[in-house]
């Protein structure tokens, strides 16, 4: 047999790899790694590492850079679920009106009248998760429809808000209004006593007005606090939302909530009508079809018990006409000039050291005079008969800010920027009264409004005055 052929030659062993070059710093304190699994990871950092190497070897330029290290910052925004707690609780203990919470935006709360920042600040995402759940569900389709909604918050800590929840540029925004633990009265609130006399009425209507945030449906809840406590009548309510629970005492309170127990304040006054009510009372007068059912309301064995956004009590009157076509106007008048019960305008300054809010109020109660002025649509002449009717129970907005001045609830210059004329609110905070003399002269003191010529011009005066009116009664004229 032929000899086997020669085996062939093993190929050459390739070129070892480079050294690989250290990576790492060494450690400058060795001793700080105590351990087996320290002692092992140093070791695996040192050992070779042929797939870098032959990176090194093969494409020296490709190698990529160290990463620096990156330091992530969150910002200073409130996420946890308790910090809008925190914002309710502050706001009942500060004493504020309102809280605002916008996104992207620091909360504030209005203290006295003015708005105070606070550090809580919330993004979109966490402010819109913190609010969703805190709306009640059958309130939700209306914040996707309107894109605001209104409803009672009832924080088992912090008491009852009034919430309003709305969509603005940066995401949600809410504004909560505290209310008050308990039911307020006219005492508490700083009103005249004189007030509940016009809830002696088995009919009419009586108004509360004045600019929006100024108390109103406070002191709509202290009247009918009133009347639960002190008569025992059927009250109907509809509110929009449910502010103040009234417990259960002498009268019968039922309390209605637009949008839960009842679609408009219209329908709930038409539906009111069959319920057998004494008293009626509507959160806001807002439409025409709500003004004209509590007319109606009125005039037919009814007390109706409402709130209005006028500045003052004239312009309460004149809004409740204009709401009206012209060809209803002489109607409305009609029904006012003998339903009209009392008109309260009222406003909240800030007290003397700013830190609280105080009421001042004008009431115009039904009157003869004021009836005849309605009736024959001179409107534009109530206040001239709010100067002189004190005497029926008439007080004027200057005339209460001047009480509190004078008492030391509020400063002089706080008034100024609330009263209606500077110069009268000067007068009255004086003592001084104004007296209108036709001659120029100073009206008579006390030293010498009986001497014999004092007597005798007094008694000229008053025979021209006689003279003058028996003149124009016979229609002749004072010669």
């Amino acid at each position: 047999a032929p000899p086997a052929p020669p085996a062939p030659p093993a190929p050459p062993a390739p070129p070892a790899p480079p050294a690989r070059q250290e990576r790492f710093a060494p450690l400058s304190q060795p001793d700080a790694l105590a351990g087996p699994s320290a002692a092992a990871r140093q070791d695996r950092l040192a050992g070779p590492d042929p797939l870098a190497a032959t990176l090194r070897h093969e494409a020296p330029d490709l190698t990529p850079p160290p990463i620096a290290a990156v330091k992530v910052v969150a910002p200073h925004h409130a996420s946890t679920g308790d910090a809008l707690d925190v914002l309710f609780r502050r706001a009942r203990e500060m004493h504020a009106s309102d809280l605002h919470v916008l996104a992207d935006r620091p909360a504030t709360l209005r203290i006295a009248g003015d708005l105070v920042p606070q550090p809580e600040q919330f993004d979109p995402n966490t402010l819109e998760q913190l609010l969703l759940p805190r709306i009640p569900e059958r309130i939700r389709a209306v914040l996707e429809r309107d894109g605001s909604c209104d409803f009672a918050l009832d924080h088992p800590d912090c008491g009852r808000f009034r919430a309003n929840v709305g969509r603005q540029r940066t995401g949600l925004k809410l504004t909560a209004r505290p209310i008050g633990a308990e039911l307020p009265t006219l005492e508490g609130l700083g009103l005249p006593s004189s007030i509940t006399n016009a809830l002696d009425h088995h009919q009419g209507l009586i108004v509360i007005t004045g600019p929006t945030g100024h108390g109103k449906t406070t002191t709509l809840a202290a009247l009918v606090n009133i009347l639960n406590h002190e008569t025992a009548h059927h009250v109907i309510t509809v509110e929009d939302p449910i502010e103040y629970s009234h417990p259960v005492a002498k009268a019968v309170i039922s309390q209605r909530e637009v949008g839960t127990h009842t679609k408009t304040f219209a329908a709930a006054l038409k539906g009111s009508l069959r319920e057998d009510p004494d008293v009626i009372v509507v959160g806001e007068l807002r439409d025409t079809e709500t003004v004209r059912m509590a007319l109606s309301a009125s005039e037919t064995g009814h007390l109706v018990i409402s709130t209005m956004n006028t500045p003052s009590a004239a312009k309460a009157i004149e809004r409740l006409i204009d709401l009206f076509p012209p060809g209803d106007q002489p109607q409305v008048r009609m029904t006012l000039a003998g339903g009209l019960r009392l008109i309260i305008s009222q406003r909240l300054v800030p007290s003397a050291d700013r830190k609280q809010l105080v009421a001042a109020a004008e009431l115009l109660p039904g009157s003869t005079p004021l009836w005849a002025l309605i009736r024959e649509n001179r409107t534009y002449q109530i206040a001239s008969l709010q100067q002189r009717g004190k005497s029926i129970g008439i007080i004027r907005l200057d005339d209460s800010l001047a009480e509190l001045v004078r008492s030391g609830k509020t400063t002089m210059e706080i008034a100024r920027e609330y009263c209606d004329s500077p110069e009268l609110l000067q007068t009255l905070v004086a003592g001084r009264p104004q007296v209108a003399r036709p001659d120029g002269a100073a009206p008579p003191t006390p030293e010498n409004q009986n001497d014999p010529e004092s007597l005798q011009k007094r008694g000229v005066e008053l025979g021209k005055q006689v003279l003058s009116r028996a003149g124009k009664l016979f229609g002749g004229e004072n010669k």
